[in-house]
């Protein structure tokens, strides 16, 4: 994607109400739905992500959903970070083949395409999700058969005009700006939150040949990770001049905070919690934030995904339908900044205002997940402290 301005994006989406621990009144409500009670009116969304997700759906979404549609009521579990993301997963296996309810029937997680692929998914087309016609085909097609896109994110390169008025427009021109300013760029490490983990996806993409690349996007090759050799030891040649010599942040959070204080001067960050630090004034002024290329930060589309075998499967479409609507878009974008995954001209002229120097359908896409846990842990290996 090309971006030039400062832009909303990324953070997550999907929930309402109870907590992980209302796992017994998530029971009772597979109960009432299979009784075919009036709880077959009722939509349990599972997310695996954050509290900025929590939050637009118990203040925004959820109860405009339920005043759209008098008689629905909306229930949610999350997993904080996605911490129990392979029990998830597992747990949906094990429903789909054993013909049993999986205790939730709106899925928002990162695993959705795996589980997609998997076949534990209700298959979508645009006869379910009328909003899929509005929809790029690949950014459909990237969440299988099963995936429904709701919503976009990239990583953007954040820095402060005070002592950066022009920033890097390349990867080699970052790379060439960290090494010319030592202390004042970094970022977080891969395991700790998805910025640091772009930064060093882009590295290692730099060296890496288009086929391969693309094989990695949608699949485990693991026979293809020696070509991040290079990429890795370009990453371990950066440690004398990131900040203080080699200090990776735990998580976003602590890489904006470094930049917010100026005691950094540049570092990747995601679009959406930038801006709301711009917004509520956390982040000064005077910091912007752009994309590079070639290659740029990764970006991608989040997906929602319905469990094959839900007792609710109506409900869950109607749900699922209501949040590709444009006024649902458009509160995607108000309140966790997120790129919306319909059409630009199906959205208000503000809305679309937005978005005029970015590519919203075209983002750089991340690796398959399991390449991802890959690259992480051999960067904790190969990276800091060498």
């Amino acid at each position: 994607m090309k971006i030039t301005t400062v832009l909303r994006s990324a953070a997550a989406v999907t929930a309402l109400a109870f907590a992980v621990t209302g796992c017994a009144q998530s029971s009772t409500a597979a109960k009432n739905n299979a009784a075919g009670d009036a709880g077959s009116k009722t939509v349990r969304v599972f997310i695996s992500g954050d509290t900025n997700i929590q939050n637009l759906w118990e203040k925004e979404l959820a109860p405009a959903f339920e005043k759209a549609n008098p008689g629905y009521k909306v229930q949610v579990q999350i997993d904080l970070h996605g911490e129990h993301d392979a029990q998830t997963l597992a747990k949906l296996t094990s429903s789909v083949e054993q013909k049993k309810d999986a205790d939730f029937d709106l899925v928002d997680g990162g695993f959705v395409a795996k589980a997609s692929g998997a076949g534990l998914l209700e298959p979508m087309d645009t006869g379910k999700v009328a909003a899929l016609g509005d929809v790029p085909a690949d950014v459909v097609k990237a969440g299988g058969t099963g995936g429904i896109p709701y919503r976009g994110s990239s990583v953007l390169l954040a820095y402060d005009t005070k002592s950066v008025p022009t920033p890097p427009k390349t990867l080699d021109d970052l790379l060439a700006w960290i090494k010319a300013n030592p202390g004042k760029f970094t970022y977080n490490s891969p395991k700790s939150g998805g910025s640091g983990a772009s930064f060093a996806a882009t590295v290692l993409d730099k060296y890496i040949p288009a086929d391969a690349r693309q094989k990695m996007t949608v699949g485990y090759e693991k026979d293809l990770e020696s070509t991040w050799d290079q990429g890795f030891d370009t990453l371990r040649s950066l440690n004398p001049y990131v900040y203080q010599k080699g200090v990776y942040p735990n998580g976003n959070k602590q890489t904006l905070e470094l930049l917010a204080s100026g005691q950094i001067s540049m570092a990747p960050v995601w679009s959406d919690q930038f801006i709301t630090g711009s917004a509520n004034g956390s982040i000064p002024a005077t910091v912007k934030a752009a994309q590079i290329s070639d290659p740029s930060f990764t970006g991608g589309a989040a997906y929602l995904g319905i469990p094959a075998n839900t007792p609710n499967k109506d409900a869950a479409l109607k749900l699922a339908n209501f949040v590709l609507e444009p006024e649902q878009q458009a509160e995607i974008v108000k309140e966790i900044s997120g790129y919306p995954a319909i059409s630009l001209d199906k959205l208000p002229a503000d809305v679309r205002d937005k978005f005029q120097n970015a590519d919203t359908n075209n983002l750089r896409k991340g690796y398959f997940d399991q390449m991802s846990k890959d690259m992480n842990n051999l960067w904790d290996q190969k990276v800091p402290g060498q």
